[in-house]
Formats: C-alpha cells, structure tokens, sequence
C-alpha cells in the first residue's frame, strides 16, 4: 500500500534516467588513455560512435606548444585548412600562438573508416618515440594509443621514419541533437581545473546539455586531463572563447626537435673550441709545471710543496702524464693548494664531514663541497672540462697531493635525493608532488644534455643518491666516474664486459649482455621516478612485489581500479596532496622507461618534454588547491 503513492516518481526517474541515454552523444573516455597497450576502459577509447550523419563539419580544440605553434604547423599536424583555421582564430596565415594558447581547429569528420568518427591525418615516427608519447605528447590526447594501432598495419613494427595514419576524436551530431537546433560538435581537450561546467560556460552552453553529450551525469561528471570533452554548439565557435584569464608559462623544456641541426651545430663549435682552449692551456701550464710556483699575496714565487711532494714520490712516466692532465685542465679549474683545502675544512675535521670521502668546506666565503678520490681521474676530468649545465653539478677545481686528487664542487645544500623520497627517513624530510616533478625533469634535462653531443656521454649511474638538490631543490646529475662516450647511435648497442653501477638501477641488457646506450640511463631515471612516487628503494619494491621491475606497475595499469590501486602504491606521505588523475600519465611514463626492451623506451629528449607539460599541469593543479610546498 505504501509503495503505490511513489510508484510514478520512480516510473518518472527511470524515464528521465533513459531519456539521458537516448540523447547521450558519447561514452566519456575517462582515464581509458593510459590503459596503452593494454585494453583498459573500452568506452570511446579507439574514437566516437558513429550514431549521427555520416560526415559534418567539426571542431577541435589543441594547445599550441613548440614546434606546434604556428598556423601552418598546426594545420598540417592535425590536418586542417590553414585558411580556416586562421579564420576562426582571428589571426593571420603567418601567425605565431603563445604557448599553451588554446587553438580552434576546423575539421571534416566522417565514418569512412568504419564504426568510429574520426578525421584523419598522418605523422611520421621519430627516434624512440611511442604510441603512447604520439597519442598524449604531441597529438595532446586528440587520439589514443588503441585508435593509433588499430588504424596502422603492423603496429608493433616501429622505427623511425614510418609514416602513421594518425586519426583524431572528433563526431556529428546525432538526430536528436540535431533536432535541438546542434550543428557543431567541438572535441574540447580537457585541462587540469576544468569542470564540466566551466568548459560549458566557456562555450556558452548548457552544462547539461554537455553532460549528456557524453553520457555523464551530475553525480559521474569526473573529468581528466588529456582527455576530450564532446561540446554541443549551435554556432561556430569563436576566438573570443578561447582566451583564458590565465595563461599559462611556457615549460621549461629542452630545444624542440626542428632545431636539432642548429643543436648540432653549437656542440660542434664548442669542441672545437674547446679544443683550442685546452690547446693553448698546454703551451700555459707547461710553464706552469716546470716552474712549479704559485704566487704568494705579496707577489713573489713560492714553490707548491703538495705538487713537489707528489712528484718526489712518483716515477717519471707518472710525472709527464700529471704535467699533461695539468695542463688540459688548468684553465677549466682553478688549480688549489692543498693547505687551501686544508684551512677550507679545518683539516678535513670529522665535523666537515658530508659522506663517503665528500667534505663540506668553505672557500672564501663561500660554501663548497671538496671530495678525494684515488687513482686515475684522467677521463672524468677530460669529460667535466667539456661539461656546463645548470643541472649537472659543476667542477670548480682541483688539487693534487701526496698521490690523491681532491675535487672541489659547487655546493649542493640540500644534499642527495635520496635523504628525501624515502618514506621512513628519520629526518622526516618531505617533498611535494610538484618538486618531485620539477627534480624529475631537471635531472632528464641534464640527461639529455649528456645525450646530445656528437658521441653521446652516458652516465651509467643514475640513481637517488647521484642526484644532488640545490639550496632551491633545483636537481643536479653528480658523480661522473662512470661517464662512457659511446661512439654511433644507438641502434649500434656497443657491448662491454666491464659492468659497473648499481644494481637495482641498472637495465637488462646491460647487465646479461653488456649492451651500452643511452637507455641505460632512460631506464635508471624511471627506477629513480618509480622511488620518487612510491617512497621506497628500489630493493624493497621487488622484494615486496615478488616480481620483476618491469611488471610492478602493471598492477595498476589497464585496470579501472588502476587509481585505486595507485593511491595503495603511491608515498604515504603524498596521499593527501597529490594528483591521482595526473598521476596515472607519470606511471606510465616510468612503466615505458623500465621496459625491458630498450628500443621500447622513450628517448630523455621525449621524456623532458612529457615532464614539461606534466609540471605545467602540477602547478595548476598545486594554485588551484591551493596546497602548501615545504
């Protein structure tokens, strides 16, 4: 008797519940974008439905960033009309956009490629890249890694040079939205604060239309960057819809790839004269060390006791190749007396004292690090004389006494990675999700400095501990001993016998087979990102896991509760401040660099890039939460 009087509410809501489906346009993506290549969320993921009219004119939205930032270079990217593209944004057919302006791009859509509405346009595959980097970096989302393979034959057989059928999300209206006087469908390229609101007020529309559009409702409106949102439009839409009252900086990333040969060009001119400088240091430091002198404050000669002693007590062979290293460094460092150093770290006093044979000490005025180091350092001076950049710590100077180098360097005053990201450091030290983003790419920025000379250098030792923070937690790339010039490209894989490094760190190939190139180092960044996110070493993450590094991430990947998961793997002390949604691009950014096949794994040169824009996002998202940095 009860239920009679609710009975048409609820015939009412089960009415309004399928009349939403019936007028639903598309099933949103959600997170289905990181699911590569694993199946993950089937909703939309290879494209939209085609449940309207067979072709139409469509829009989509796309975020200029270098090379990608002019009229042409987007046409020609996403296949659009250069003429019209520069029409709707109300700009001219040589303009340039900001970066990350929001950009409007006209399309022709159709279902000529079978069930799903798409436009097509074509890419060719550069070094190292990935379907997954294609899809979410350069396309920005506008496809997925699903809808790239299954439009190209043979998806597994990548190499540079391929050209890709690339189709990019885009749909027609449905009859019934049509009927509703909707004429335009926009793929709107969701961004870290948007809501489906705001994108509707941006538009003009209503959220609810917009929220049907894509099959959401008020109590399922979760949306994700990198991801597309279906705008139903009226009318064209307009420039004047685009601008954001907050603009966003542009990423601190790397040289874009369309000025490579200009790239090359400098490295070579640099060696060149470095060449000549370390030419001209010879005929200066040959002077140098036969007199043996340095002058004192009143301008007289004194002899250098600690380079005298250290000659007194080597063989001939040993002096002639000191006088020669002397030589090539000497305008590269400063040269320092030992009693220098000595009065620098009062005696190298256990209260100077940093770690392993690492001294703090102070010269004139200013803080230093000062470390000693045995044997030959012949090649690791050769390689930092050749070295400057901010995220690679810097050589100062030198000294040499009683058979030992001493290296003085800039001072890190934070000290190593490593007293950061573990959980359980007694130090309770802390890092917020952006600055361990922001070290992240600092340290792949220094990487792919060490990756672009002309015979790249290879640090083979990346790890927490190598990785020093500056008194901002800016990251630096330290301790270059193991540094290795490898001559060719990496196709090449020059194999050693001689395997050095850190285990934990160091990639399969290397280790069963001696095989060197730069994805050594590609695969220990993504064990050093994999502790960052998760709070723990290496060693404890396969020993918990049971499994090899490259499938402990694959948990958490290809699954819906793969956020869940994330927020069971991810620090402890990141829980309550951090991005899961953004989160999920940086796993699988790592899954990618720990793969066990090298030529799988992304170049540092396409991993700086990701970064940027992931850090972009990081700080949008840091303002809008207005969370706290430490």
């Amino acid at each position: 008797m009860h239920l009679f009087p609710f009975t048409p509410i609820i015939l009412f809501t089960l009415l309004i519940h399928n009349f939403s489906l019936i007028l639903g346009q598309q099933p949103y993506i959600g997170l289905g974008t990181v699911a590569c290549p694993r199946s993950g969320n089937k909703n939309s993921i290879r494209g939209y439905t085609c449940n309207g009219a067979n072709s139409c004119e469509a829009f989509l939205t796309f975020r200029s960033q270098p090379i990608y930032n002019s009229v042409s270079t987007i046409s020609t990217l996403l296949g659009s009309d250069p003429s019209q593209l520069a029409k709707i944004n109300s700009v001219s057919l040589n303009d340039t956009f900001q970066t990350n302006k929001l950009v409007l791009v006209p399309v022709n859509c159709s279902c000529a490629g079978g069930e799903y509405y798409q436009t097509n346009t074509s890419y060719v595959f550069q070094n190292s890249e990935t379907y997954f980097l294609i899809a979410n970096n350069t396309f920005e989302g506008l496809t997925t890694c699903q809808a790239l393979q299954n439009q190209n034959h043979n998806p597994a057989n990548i190499y540079p040079g391929r050209k890709l059928l690339v189709p990019l999300r885009c749909a027609c209206p449905t009859k019934n939205q049509t009927e509703k006087g909707i004429r335009y469908l926009l793929s709107y390229l969701v961004n870290w604060g948007d809501s489906v609101s705001l994108i509707a007020d941006k538009f003009g529309v209503r959220s609810s239309t917009t929220l049907e559009a894509n099959n959401l409702t008020l109590t399922q409106s979760t949306i994700y960057p990198f991801t597309t949102l279906l705008i139903p439009l009226h009318d064209k839409p307009s420039s004047s819809q685009t601008v954001s009252p907050t603009q966003l900086t542009p990423s601190p990333s790397s040289p874009p790839s369309s000025h490579h040969k200009k790239k090359w060009v400098f490295v070579v001119v640099g060696v060149v004269v470095g060449a000549l400088a370390l030419t001209s240091a010879l005929c200066a430091v040959v002077f140098f060390t036969r007199c043996r002198k340095n002058r004192n404050e009143d301008g007289s000669m004194v002899v250098s006791k600690s380079f005298e002693e250290g000659k007194e007590k080597a063989p001939r062979s040993v002096n002639e190749k000191l006088s020669e290293v002397m030589s090539g460094i000497a305008q590269s460092f400063k040269v320092y007396d030992f009693e220098e150093l000595k009065r620098a770290t009062d005696n190298f006093s256990p209260s100077y004292w940093i770690k392993g044979s690492v001294y703090r000490g102070v010269i004139n005025g200013d803080l230093a690090a000062i470390k000693k180091i045995e044997g030959d350092v012949t090649k690791e001076m050769e390689i930092l004389s050749r070295i400057n950049h901010s995220n690679v710590i810097r050589l100062s100077g030198v000294s040499f006494h009683e058979g030992r180098w001493y290296f003085v360097y800039e001072y890190a005053a934070n000290g190593a990675l490593s007293e950061w990201i573990y959980f359980n450091n007694v130090d309770g030290k802390f890092l917020s999700w952006t600055q361990r983003i922001q070290i992240a790419l600092d340290v792949a920025t220094g990487l792919d400095y060490l990756h672009s000379f002309s015979s790249p250098y290879i640090h083979k030792d990346i790890k927490s501990s190598n990785i020093l923070l500056g008194a901002d937690f800016r990251g630096k790339i330290a301790n270059l001993s193991l540094v290795r010039r490898v001559e060719g490209g990496d196709d090449q894989f020059p194999a050693t016998r001689h395997i050095v490094g850190t285990r934990g760190y160091m990639a399969p190939e290397y280790l069963e087979h001696g095989l060197v190139s730069t994805k050594l180092d590609v695969y220990a960044f993504g064990v050093v990102m994999l502790e960052m996110m998760t709070g723990k070493e290496v060693a404890a993450i396969v020993t918990e896991d049971e499994t090899n590094l490259s499938n402990v991430l694959r948990v958490m990947l290809g699954e819906e509760s793969g956020q869940e998961r994330l927020k069971e793997f991810v620090d402890p002390s990141l829980r309550e401040n951090f991005p899961f949604e953004l989160g999920m691009f940086v796993v699988e950014m790592i899954d990618n660099c720990i793969s066990n096949d090298p030529a799988s794994r992304p170049s540092v040169h396409e991993i700086v890039q990701s970064l940027s824009r992931t850090l972009n996002s990081s700080l949008s998202w840091e303002r809008s939460m207005n969370v706290p940095r430490s």
